[in-house]
């Protein structure tokens, strides 16, 4: 009666075990950035929205640099950090030309279409 429930737990885990594997290549696929930006979406990122961020992140870096001291007296040096001068770098830097989320794009490898 064991060898038959151990047999059983044995397979209900190896299967589970499989199946958690397989969902992980999934979410890894459904995290990349999809987006498709259009020329004009590309042409005002490129000379309106990026030049925007440029200066919002240089404004940053110097009101960060101005509340630095009350913010280590607050204790929030990493938020006001990531707030003031990281996000806004990163919109500038890494998102790609065209796209609102900002995150780098991927290249993902093509299905072939059936």
């Amino acid at each position: 009666m064991t060898r038959k429930l151990t047999r059983i737990l044995t397979t209900v885990l190896k299967t589970m075990m499989v199946a958690s594997l397989l969902s992980f290549s999934a979410i890894g696929h459904a995290n990349t950035l999809d987006e498709s930006p259009s020329a004009l979406a590309m042409t005002t990122d490129a000379l309106i929205v990026r030049p925007l961020l440029l200066a919002t992140t240089i404004v940053g870096s110097a009101v960060y640099l101005v509340s630095l001291p009350f913010s280590l007296l607050g204790g929030n040096t990493a938020e006001a950090g990531e707030v003031l001068v990281a996000g806004p770098a990163r919109a500038t830097f890494t998102r790609c030309l065209g796209c609102t989320r900002s995150e780098r794009k991927h290249n993902t490898v093509g299905q072939p279409a059936n």
